[in-house]
Parts: C-alpha cells; structure tokens; sequence
C-alpha cells in the first residue's frame, strides 16, 4: 500500500489493520459479555468505528490530511462552544471562523508564529474570564486552547526526520492517545475505586489512570519497535508523558464542562460526546510529544 509518492507505506497499513482487527476483537468481546444490554462501555467501543476512519483518512492523505484533520477539529470544537456564548454566540461564530481561516494561511507560511498566536490568545482568553468571571468567556478560553494545542499536529510535517518518519510520529501520536484514553476508561470502570479528582470528574481514579500509563508504555514499545522510532527507555518515558500528558487533558476539560453544567459539549459521536469530548487528550499530547521530539 503507497499513497501520496510511497510516504504511507505498506508498513503503516499493516500496522493501522492490526489496529482494526484489535478494535473488532473488542466491540466483539464486549458484545457478548453485554448481550443485549445497554452500556455506556458498548456505546465507548463503538463510538470508535466513527473516530478511526476519519482518523486514518488523514494519515493516508498525508500530508495534506494533517492540516485538514486539524481545521476540522477546530471548526467542529467551534460549533460545540456556540451554544454556551449567550449573547455573543454571533461574535463568537465570527471570531472563530476567522480564527480558522488566517490558521490556515499563516500556518502554511510559518507554524511557530501561528503556535505564538494561538498561544498568546489563549493567555489573553484566560486572564479575561478570570476578570470577567462570566461563564460566556469560558468558551473563548477552550477554542484558543484547542486551537494551540491542535495547531502541532500539522507541524508534525516539518519535524527533521524525513516524510516516512515524521508521518509514523504523526500515527503514532493519534494511537497512543486513543488507546490511552481507552486504557484510562477501561480501567477505571473494571478495577477503580481510589479517585483523584472527585470534585470535578468523580469517574477518574488511580486505577484508571495507571492502567492507561501501562498499556500506553506496552503500545509504545511495541509500535516504536516496529516503526523503528527509538531506544526503548526513550518510548516509554515519552509513554508515560503521553498518558499523564492525556489524562490532564481530559481533567482540564471536565472542569470546564462542570463550570459550564453540561455532561458532554455535544451528541456528535454516540457514546463519546462531542468532539470537544474526545479531542481534549490531544490538545496536551500533540505539543508535548512536538517538543519532546524537537528537543531530544
């Protein structure tokens, strides 16, 4: 398989199969453990046949894919937040589209600047909520926040590594997420009972966290191994940064939907929520693992 002058290689496709053949295991295992009974776990596992192919539509257009993945994520995360704008939902659609548009012509010119922006908007998003103290400023603050979190996944094109390597990276970003998040969900529901932080997500404890940190180092050592990515020392911290990376992710926006009384920011994915709901992890991992690797 070569898609884009041989930068997807049949390496990666078998590596991206085996990651469907795993998911179809699982929907598998918990369809018959389930029955015909309704669960929140079946809804999470299914929920993921919807995000793996649009994922996986991105990698094989690489790299035109990773802008794309970026803006949609943007713009579906801009959608969710309008309903909690109030009386600048109008100002708010207009700022955001805007946002995106000149994202996508800056970034093309120059991804440190477009990471300065985002990051600059998000301080002064932040400083204007805590003064204002008005939940119509919450949105503000996550759209700038996602914005510069997401903003690094296109930037995993120009990592120093050559095409091949930059995209195994980028692939290798999108899965370790997941599967974190997975790890982190599964593990919590089967074996948690110590919680971390009760007052703003009751679900999180030490067990799920740990579950995920674990299978996020198995799947990295695994992965890098076979993607040729690194020393196995240097997998398994970038793992365990990753995982931890992920889970503050997934706290910090869980505060916010406290703030803002909503369990989920929308229906978009049965199961999962919105996509503010399943980018949160990613808005952390994808800066960290860009630094990570630009400062080996």
């Amino acid at each position: 398989m070569q898609v884009m002058n041989g930068i997807f290689t049949a390496q990666l496709g078998y590596a991206m199969a085996a990651l469907y053949v795993l998911l179809g295991v699982v929907s598998t295992g918990v369809g018959l453990a389930l029955g015909s009974r309704t669960s929140q776990l079946r809804d999470q596992v299914n929920a993921w046949w919807f995000i793996f192919p649009i994922v996986s539509g991105g990698l094989i257009l690489y790299p035109l894919g990773a802008p794309l993945l970026a803006l949609i994520i943007c713009a579906l995360a801009a959608r969710e937040l309008i309903p909690y704008c109030g009386p600048n939902a109008a100002r708010f659609r207009r700022a955001a589209i805007a946002s995106i548009v000149l994202a996508a012509l800056v970034g093309s010119y120059s991804w440190p600047l477009l990471h300065l922006a985002f990051g600059l908007a998000s301080i002064a998003a932040a400083v204007y909520w805590r003064l204002s103290g008005a939940p119509a400023a919450l949105p503000w603050l996550l759209f700038a926040e996602t914005c510069f979190g997401i903003s690094f996944v296109p930037a995993f094109v120009d990592l120093p590594f050559g095409a091949k390597e930059n995209l195994s990276w980028l692939f290798y970003l999108f899965i370790v997420t997941a599967l974190n998040d997975i790890a982190q969900f599964t593990s919590g529901k089967l074996f948690g009972k110590q919680k971390i932080v009760p007052q703003i997500s009751p679900q999180k404890t030490w067990q799920g966290l740990m579950g995920g940190v674990v299978v996020s180092v198995l799947l990295s050592l695994g992965l890098g191994a076979y993607l040729g990515l690194g020393r196995p020392a240097w997998l398994a911290i970038i793992a365990v940064l990753l995982s931890v990376g992920g889970f503050a992710g997934d706290v910090m926006f869980s505060a916010a939907k406290r703030k803002l009384g909503i369990k989920d920011f929308s229906n978009l994915i049965p199961g999962h929520g919105g996509m503010l709901d399943r980018a949160d992890s990613l808005v952390i991992t994808a800066p960290l693992l860009y630094v990570l690797l630009n400062y080996r």
